[in-house]
């Protein structure tokens, strides 16, 4: 417990028997509960955490799925099974140990003192993560950070991949827990139906952590790909949510005619190219014409980007 507030922290294991036991030795003593869920794991992981119940039934709780339901679903049965026990505070940390435990009370500090409803962790704030972490994960994750930015609305947000995260009770009983991702796109749409819901969200410095036997199932190239479908479709659902149902705001003509004008002009403009060095001359207002349709739309973009910045970010000053 702090400050008055109950602690629970959701580990989702799924093929862990190398490391669950180290993430429940080193869980931090303020803890009041640790939600262990196991994602119908194939190896020696349920029986292990089934060893430590006798030692530690007045803190360790266990969940069993008897389907695998991914990393988000997981977490999803262990968010549902702290808001049943009366917890004020979810955290969440892998069963892999790749989270330091000496970090939890930084992480879910803003969550704790109200002064946010959601805090994840963010690798990226010192140079540590670029000399430990594996280069094409490094550039997988800065690439989806980018993307993440622009689908979720949260701009000050890095690092969406990290799952040390901290969550409080309002905000996890305002969201609607089924209509979140439960594969890989968790983190992303945790994001995503935060700021549908204007909640503040803040990011905090942890180490990354690699080399000690964890096993990732984040394949770079290919889930860069996935993630931008995604991430791709959960944005035009924010602006329809959010913008258009919820809370008219202009900025949609901006993204409408951003994403007409620019692809328009620069499809043109190849065109012109192409006729050009294939062909022979084209008509200068041919070419101006392209060029006024690129720039035009490139301005309606940044100008909804930046609108959309700008009320995510009023929402952060929020008091409860």
């Amino acid at each position: 417990m702090l400050t008055n507030k109950r602690i629970a922290v959701v580990v989702p294991a799924y093929n862990e028997e190398k490391l669950i036991g180290r993430v429940i030795e080193t869980m931090p003593d303020f803890v009041d509960t640790i939600i262990v869920v196991d994602d119908a794991s194939k190896d020696l992981t349920a029986d292990i955490v089934k060893s430590y119940l006798p030692t530690r039934e007045d803190r360790l709780l266990f969940i069993q799925h008897e389907k695998n339901q991914g990393v988000g679903g997981a977490i999803i049965s262990g968010h549902r099974r702290a808001l049943a026990e009366g917890m004020d505070v979810v955290a969440v940390m892998a069963g892999d140990a790749q989270m330091d435990p000496a970090e939890l009370s930084r992480v879910v500090g803003p969550v704790v003192n109200q002064r946010a409803d959601y805090a994840k962790g963010n690798r990226f704030f010192s140079g540590e993560a670029w000399q430990i972490m594996p280069k094409v994960r490094y550039f997988g994750n800065a690439a989806l950070s980018m993307l993440n930015k622009i689908a979720s609305g949260y701009w000050h947000i890095s690092d969406p991949q990290c799952g040390y995260t901290a969550i409080s009770r309002y905000a996890l009983t305002t969201l609607d827990l089924n209509r979140l991702s439960q594969r890989y796109q968790f983190e992303n749409s945790m994001l995503i139906h935060l700021n549908l819901f204007n909640m503040r969200v803040v990011d905090v410095p942890v180490k990354p952590i690699y080399g000690i036997g964890e096993k990732s199932g984040f394949k770079s190239g290919w889930a860069v790909l996935a993630f931008s479908v995604y991430l791709g479709q959960s944005f035009f659902w924010r602006m329809k949510e959010k913008y258009i149902i919820r809370d008219f705001h202009p900025l949609v003509f901006f993204y409408f005619f951003g994403l007409l004008f620019c692809p328009t002009g620069l499809l043109f403009g190849l065109y012109l190219l192409t006729y050009r060095l294939m062909v022979g001359p084209v008509k200068e207002t041919s070419a101006l014409f392209a060029m006024f349709l690129f720039t035009s739309g490139l301005q309606f973009l940044l100008f909804a980007m930046w609108f959309d910045k700008d009320y995510s970010d009023s929402s952060r000053h929020r008091e409860i």
